[in-house]
């Protein structure tokens, strides 16, 4: 197992952290933009990963297949692709993604001392821009994770090339994790790629409305090897790839230390449950653990 004295950082590396303006921006709207966290190298080593994996090599399997498992195949087409658990099944993908750097940027920003992987989804977003599943519509990542305690929780989104506004890059509504939200009953039973593109920009007008705010779009515009990172409760989407190019990324979820499972109830009175509870280890009292290094390993420890 990982100790605290294995997560370190060169003098290069810090000078890369945000700042505590930066932190308070993030903080204030929701999101940030990196510096280079990735060299050239790095990423050249994660698209290759990639390309394997998707040519079927995987180092191990899931023990169990979750019940809403995103694991695009061949047979599924030119559709966007999403793919669970890379860090997981592939080493080489693993490797670079725990890269402890990234770990310290979330836990700046998180407020934490302690950063673990959730999850890890490796995406791909074909060339077609007329392919109705390349839009993704205006979500948070946080109705999804119900049963996580934890109010902290971030994505790092990062794109393998330069990525923008023509490629469909990821998207924010700035300042919408602060946002009083209206009842719902989002959860992981109602997944963003199954729902009605409507229906959830009605949803994001009606908070807004609510809060008495305006939709503020801020489209990312991510050179290479640098990343957003966004706030759980913060509303994003994308539009589609009119590239002549893949767009290629990985959507990396992130949870402070201090999060844990707990029970949550869907509309019909019966649990909500996310991937992991078939997967990770029981603690002591039964419940999924969100912190078995095995699913869910330890990227940052140690104050900054």
């Amino acid at each position: 197992m990982t100790t605290a004295t294995e997560f370190r950082l060169t003098d290069a590396e810090r000078a890369l952290l945000p700042t505590p303006e930066e932190v308070a921006h993030y903080r204030e709207h929701g999101w940030y933009l990196s510096r280079k966290l990735f060299g050239e190298e790095e990423l050249d080593t994660l698209q290759a990963a990639t390309e394997l994996y998707y040519a079927g090599h995987r180092d191990r399997e899931l023990s169990v297949r979750p019940p809403r498992l995103a694991d695009w195949q061949p047979a599924h087409g030119p559709v966007q692709r999403h793919n669970d658990y890379v860090h997981h099944q592939s080493d080489a993908i693993g490797a670079v993604l725990g890269k402890p750097l990234i770990g310290a940027v979330a836990a700046l920003l998180a407020g934490a001392e302690e950063i673990r992987i959730f999850q890890s989804t490796l995406i791909y977003k074909p060339p077609v821009p007329g392919e109705p599943s390349n839009r993704v519509p205006w979500h948070f990542d946080k109705h999804y994770w119900q049963t996580s305690t934890s109010e902290a929780m971030l994505t790092a989104f990062i794109p393998f090339h330069d990525c923008g506004e023509e490629n469909g890059t990821i998207t924010m509504v700035d300042g919408s994790h602060r946002w009083r939200e209206l009842p719902s009953g989002e959860d992981s039973t109602r997944h963003f790629a199954d729902r009605d593109k409507a229906e959830l920009d009605a949803i994001l007008d009606a908070n807004a409305a609510f809060n008495g705010q305006q939709v503020h779009k801020v489209p990312m515009l991510i050179p290479r090897g640098h990343m957003s990172f966004h706030h759980c409760r913060t509303y994003h989407g994308s539009g589609p790839n009119l590239a002549s190019h893949p767009r290629r990324a990985v959507s990396l979820h992130l949870q402070d230390g201090a999060n844990e499972y707990r029970r949550h109830e869907g509309p019909d009175g019966g649990p909500v449950v996310y991937n992991h509870d078939v997967l990770v280890r029981r603690t002591a009292d039964g419940r999924p653990d969100y912190a078995d290094p095995a699913v869910c390993p330890t990227i940052w420890r140690g104050a900054l």
